[in-house]
């Protein structure tokens, strides 16, 4: 349905005008168009809804995948290092059987991450809302859509009426400008923000990312962006479908085709907020202030440039628990364990770039470094092209796709009081192990301190010529 709204509109005004099936105080009834699931939480929300004697309304768009609590040890099967794992895996099977919807299941070469394969397989599409029991949800508004994270129970409500009740956020544009300096990435540009405006600077708004900056981004540095909108307290995030997602989109295994996508794109084009449409909050970014970026400390708002100081005056509790002091360098900083994963860095052009820096290089001996590719596809294209060997090489363990040790609640952690570099989305205490001391970065961040056995700068390590295909 196109928005023929006279004054001058949000993008996600647009959405949420196209979707509301009815005004509720502070906010509305939504329609949903998508809703995702994964094995943590998604065989509990089905059986809940069968024990209730309740249908799923349209269970063509229902999606469910292992990720969150499976191993990524090769090899793998039902069997977790996670105890109750095993469980989880098995309930979501066969609720997801018996209610007739799609399951990318262990061994499906379509099975990944949920916010990595949702893009890969066109279910997330420009304009369409969609909603996951996952607070990075937000990754798929890179691609045009109204997409958030939900609870369990707003789940089966979804899932039993195609519909949520939804305070309406306020609205925030982000514009960034100029051009992103050599070896700076989307990932560095999310933790320069919430260096500067706060873990809450979104909070109670849907952020539109905009300006020629992020014009330049590519589709998968944009979902890297969005994807850390979370972390920033946004409600969601999104940015404004251009030539560059129609394209990526194009014949895609859910995608429309022939003259139903032409049809699509005559609505996706109109898809952006109309000149002088105002927003509630406005933010201003020059992109050649950011340099590669690293956290420091256990929230991802403590982040520096990489070639930085811990401040003056960080909590004595965060220094103790990161084993720093005020002023500290942290370039140079030892570290244990090097990680590439999550639904932030996992994709293949992320793993091109780490790669890059790898090639003919290796991992400083003591250092353990892990590779896990964000879906089973990127596993398989980063393979046609040799990536694989080269972290093999390196001194890589290479893995199966999932969440893997973005946290450790699928059973699998780096130990206490290790130090790690890691391509993951938050730095909480003990979130990717007991005790461990988590230092967000880039994949080029990661693979570089991976090969010093220190946290360093990328620009430092000059990158291999790599031969790579357009995805």
């Amino acid at each position: 349905m196109l928005n023929a709204s006279v004054n001058p509109t949000t993008l996600f005004e647009k959405l949420w005008s196209d979707h509301k099936v009815a005004s509720l105080p502070d906010g509305g009834l939504i329609l949903i168009d998508r809703i995702l699931l994964h094995e943590r939480t998604g065989g509990i929300a089905l059986q809940s809804l069968a024990e209730d004697g309740r249908a799923i309304a349209a269970p063509a768009q229902v999606f469910a995948t292992m990720d969150h609590v499976v191993d990524t040890l090769p090899g793998r099967t039902d069997r977790t290092i996670m105890p109750t794992g095993t469980d989880f895996i098995r309930a979501t099977r066969s609720q997801a059987q018996a209610a007739g919807i799609t399951l990318f299941d262990i061994g499906d070469p379509r099975q990944g991450i949920v916010h990595v394969i949702s893009p890969e397989q066109g279910i997330v599409l420009p304009g369409v809302t969609l909603v996951c029991p996952d607070s990075h949800t937000c990754t798929q508004g890179a691609l045009g859509a109204l997409a958030w994270g939900i609870g369990s129970t707003e789940a089966e409500h979804a899932l039993a009426t195609r519909t949520l009740r939804v305070l309406k956020p306020k609205t925030m544009r982000v514009t960034i400008s100029g051009a992103l300096g050599a070896g700076v990435t989307a990932k560095d540009l999310a933790l320069h923000m919430l260096s500067r405006f706060g873990s809450a600077g979104g909070k109670g708004h849907i952020v539109e990312y905009a300006g020629d900056t992020v014009r330049a981004l590519d589709v998968e540095a944009r979902m890297t962006l969005c994807n850390m909108a979370t972390e920033f307290s946004a409600f969601s995030a999104i940015i404004a479908p251009d030539e560059k997602i129609f394209a990526y989109l194009q014949g895609r295994a859910r995608a429309p085709a022939g003259a139903a996508w032409e049809e699509a794109l005559c609505y996706w084009r109109t898809l952006h907020s109309d000149e002088g449409a105002q927003f509630d909050a406005e933010l201003l970014v020059d992109a050649s202030e950011v340099a590669p970026t690293i956290s420091w400390g256990t929230s991802p708002q403590d982040a520096v440039p990489v070639n930085g100081r811990v401040p003056a005056d960080a909590p004595i509790r965060v220094l103790t628990y990161m084993g720093l002091k005020p002023g500290q360098a942290l370039a140079g900083l030892p570290i244990d364990a090097a990680f590439i994963g999550s639904c932030t860095n996992s994709r293949l052009s992320d793993l091109r770039r780490a790669a890059a820096i790898l090639d003919g290089r290796r991992v400083k001996a003591g250092v353990r470094a892990i590779c896990v590719p964000g879906s089973s596809a990127v596993k398989a294209a980063a393979e046609r092209e040799g990536l694989d060997r080269v972290f093999r090489n390196a001194g890589f363990e290479w893995r199966e796709s999932g969440c893997s040790m973005c946290f450790f609640a699928g059973g699998e952690s780096f130990g206490a009081h290790e130090r790690v570099v890691t391509s993951t989305n938050r730095n909480f205490e003990s979130r990717q192990g007991p005790e461990t001391r988590s230092h967000l970065a880039s994949p080029e961040t990661v693979a570089a301190s991976a090969i010093a056995g220190c946290i360093t700068d990328p620009r430092t390590v000059a990158p291999a010529n790599l031969s790579s295909v357009e995805v």
